[in-house]
């Protein structure tokens, strides 16, 4: 009796090695098969649960990178879509230029107006350009239609572009800057008037054939940020002026020479031309709410008037000029923002690419098998399995019958 119990334990001894040693081989095998060291997480838990969170670092990584590939189109767009703007705006200049020629009669000036108003519709045609996902690179926080939209203005009658899409601008991230798309009314509706400190301008009822430049300043301490007259009398005794600051008499009966400047409380301005009695020209502080379209349709409005006088077409020429100026030089400053921000973008997408080679690095160590050493370690396997194999076989060779025999 205790002769088949000792038997049957060294026969089940010798399976349980067997199996083990098989099983220990089949998962090497596997290993080497998938190159991976953990292929559940029962093979190492710590090292499972570190490739886990690399990988999940890994997903997020990916998605930042997605963010920061629909960031950088829309920011491509809005440089190149202001670009292109700057480019129609050179184009208008050239045309005022070409309007303020003396020999133009208004049948020619009537043309440039046309000019004007075509250039007008490509730059409105800019302004609401689309990001090719249904959105609008101009369109604020997302404007459910195209933001900007043709009005006219109560005031002056005049066709207007008004701006009705969401203030601010879109971002695909709380964690990272990564616009996708920019604030249209702070872009295009935000320039600063005049010279950027004040505005001149003839007043509307002048008869004469005076104008007035942009002026400049000369001592930025001195200004006052006050409203300013230039009011004309022309008698027998010549051509004079008074300056007036907020309706009241400054300056009395100062003689007027054309094209020479006049200097009042740090700023400097020249009138030129002929004015008549009781014409007046006007100096105010400069605002934020200068836009191309404003620009363009004043100018296009004194263009097409077959009734401009020779002074008003000037001042339209000065005024429209120095409006397309001050424009040109607001979107040149929005082209480096979106510059800044592609710059910023693509240091973000390197930044990304080295937490991604981290990420996978991590998991890598913890997952990955060392083929050199999983080769050994099989062999090894194999030969304990085979020697278990002839073990049993041996095992089980022996009974009393072979003895007998």
């Amino acid at each position: 009796m205790s002769a088949r119990v000792s038997n049957t334990s060294r026969y089940e001894s010798a399976l349980a090695v067997l199996q083990r040693r098989q099983a220990e081989m089949s998962d090497a095998q596997m290993q080497m098969t998938s190159g991976k060291r953990v292929n559940k997480p029962s093979d190492d838990p710590t090292a499972a649960a570190r490739a886990e969170r690399a990988f999940i670092a890994q997903q997020r990584i990916e998605s930042s990178q997605r963010s920061v590939g629909v960031s950088r189109n829309a920011m491509a767009l809005t440089e190149s879509a202001l670009g292109r703007a700057m480019e129609q705006l050179q184009a208008g200049r050239e045309r005022l230029v070409s309007a303020g020629n003396g020999s133009y009669g208004a049948a020619e000036r009537a043309a440039l107006a046309n000019d004007l108003v075509a250039l007008r519709g490509q730059l409105l045609a800019l302004a609401n350009q689309t990001d090719g996902a249904g959105g609008y690179i101009f369109g604020g926080q997302g404007a459910p239609s195209e933001p900007f939209v043709d009005a006219i203005d109560p005031g002056t009658g005049l066709p207007t572009v008004a701006y009705v899409g969401p203030g601010g601008e879109g971002q695909v991230s709380n964690s990272e800057q990564m616009p996708t798309s920019a604030d249209g009314e702070k872009v295009w509706m935000s320039a600063r008037t005049g010279n950027g400190q004040f505005v001149t301008d003839a007043a509307a009822g002048n008869t004469g054939s005076a104008y007035i430049d942009p002026g400049s300043v000369t001592d930025p301490s001195l200004l006052t940020g006050q409203p300013y007259d230039v009011v004309f009398s022309v008698g027998p005794g010549g051509t004079t002026y008074d300056l007036l600051m907020n309706g009241a008499t400054v300056s009395a009966g100062n003689a007027y020479a054309p094209g020479t400047a006049i200097a009042i409380d740090g700023m400097k301005f020249t009138v030129s031309g002929v004015p008549a009695n009781g014409d007046s020209f006007t100096i105010a502080d400069s605002t934020n709410d200068l836009d191309p379209f404003e620009a363009l349709d004043k100018a296009i409005a004194v263009l097409r008037n077959p009734a401009a006088t020779a002074g008003t077409v000037k001042q339209a020429v000065n005024n429209g000029l120095r409006d397309m100026d001050a424009v040109m030089n607001h979107f040149s400053a929005g082209r480096s923002t979106a510059g800044a921000a592609l710059s910023r973008l693509d240091q973000i997408h390197e930044r990304n690419q080295d937490r991604d080679l981290w990420a996978k690095t991590v998991q890598s160590d913890a997952e990955d098998l060392d083929m050199v050493q999983a080769v050994s370690d099989f062999q090894n396997k194999q030969t304990s399995y085979q020697a278990a194999l002839q073990s049993y076989a041996m095992v089980q060779r022996m009974s009393l019958f072979d003895y007998l025999k």
